[in-house]
């Protein structure tokens, strides 16, 4: 796709990145057929391919309009569209910078409005203060110890997990103990960043993030565990917050290099010696691990090897409509999108089901009375 950006804004790290990222764009349409939003709506202003153009223009002419903010807001950036991609375009990094680009262009309500969700989701003192009232679960048994460890992990807790759903770190650590490892929590006040991120605040989450990287460096863990894909992927993508010459660079490479899902750390671990609560489950893959990490069908055949049986799940690769601070924005879509995802995880009748994103596992509970629960959970049956 051809463009006429200003050599002004071409001279930013974000436009030169934006210009390079919308060139790879051939306009095939591919992606339009896996955007959950566009199946929904039906315009193509709500795909990849329009929202594409959207960003194009207002970086070209330096306007945007209260309907551009409008399609763009409602993109999921689940990523779907980047795996269906032939070109390799690099979708999610573009709207990024879009959301960046247009933050000041908002109207004061809505700057003010996701100022304060993110600062509430991101703030433990605030959090915590409220959190408990949608508390989704308590620990289950007691906490089990090591007894012979061959290793150390660090575990990244999570800022609303430990709150919303404390059982899901306790079954990973007694996991991890049963196999032999030593495990390290993070504390909530290190948030990945994923959420200011996602919401144009980039300053904050390279704040936060430069904090993680001294910090968990400093553990001296062989690896660190991701349990909630949406952090996993935002460690991951790391190195890329930061330019070539800077050098946080190279430290976020190797914190990067050092993550790892639960799911790719248990793929290769015997674990017949654990206690599994066998019910009936149904599976539901978060977009983060599967478009995101790249990590599709893992889950599924960590499960199929301890013998669960996991029906075909229809539509598998959409949004259930989480998608980390979404379902506060765009709660229409996002309900819809829910309802869609549920209809088909209870189309083989499952006693439960499981995930492996809290996120996707507080939207899936809500209004729905079969429990939802993270798929580790089931590895630490009592």
């Amino acid at each position: 796709m051809q463009t006429q950006i200003s050599k002004e804004i071409l001279r930013t790290p974000m436009g030169k990145r934006a210009n390079e990222i919308v060139r790879t764009c051939v306009h095939c349409g591919f992606c339009l057929a896996t955007c959950p939003t566009y199946q929904l709506l039906g315009d193509e202003l709500d795909s990849p391919r329009g929202r594409i153009y959207l960003i194009k223009s207002s970086l070209e002419d330096n306007k945007f309009s209260t309907d551009s903010i409008k399609h763009l807001d409602r993109c999921l950036t689940c990523q779907s569209c980047e795996t269906t991609c032939p070109s390799g375009v690099e979708y999610g990094k573009l709207v990024d910078i879009g959301r960046e680009f247009i933050e000041s262009k908002r109207p004061l309500w809505q700057q003010l409005y996701r100022y304060s969700v993110r600062k509430f989701l991101t703030t433990p003192v605030l959090f915590n203060s409220v959190g408990f009232l949608f508390k989704h679960s308590n620990i289950k048994g007691r906490s089990i110890k090591p007894k012979n460890v061959i290793g150390k992990v660090l575990l990244l807790g999570g800022c609303v997990q430990p709150t919303l759903a404390p059982n899901i770190n306790h079954s990973i650590k007694n996991i991890l103990s049963k196999i032999g490892y030593e495990t390290i929590e993070t504390p909530q006040k290190e948030c990945c960043g994923a959420i200011d991120q996602h919401l144009s605040d980039t300053k904050e989450a390279i704040s936060k993030i430069k904090y993680n990287i001294d910090q968990w460096l400093e553990v001296g863990a062989d690896v660190i565990i991701s349990s909630a894909s949406g952090c996993g992927v935002m460690v991951k993508d790391y190195s890329s917050m930061f330019q070539k010459l800077d050098p946080y660079r190279q430290k976020a490479q190797k914190v990067a290099s050092m993550t790892v899902d639960i799911a790719q750390f248990l793929a290769d671990k015997d674990l017949t010696q654990l206690c599994l609560d066998k019910k009936n489950i149904s599976y539901h893959e978060p977009c983060t691990l599967q478009h995101g990490q790249k990590l599709g069908g893992l889950v599924e055949s960590i499960l199929g090897g301890l013998g669960y049986d996991l029906g075909v799940v229809v539509d598998s690769h959409i949004c259930c409509g989480s998608a980390g601070t979404y379902s506060i924005f765009q709660p229409k879509i996002s309900k819809q999108l829910k309802v869609n995802k549920l209809s088909h995880l209870k189309a083989s009748k499952p006693e439960m089901i499981v995930t492996s994103n809290i996120g996707c596992l507080m939207h899936l509970q809500k209004g729905n009375n079969i429990p939802v629960k993270h798929w580790v959970e089931l590895l630490d049956g009592k």
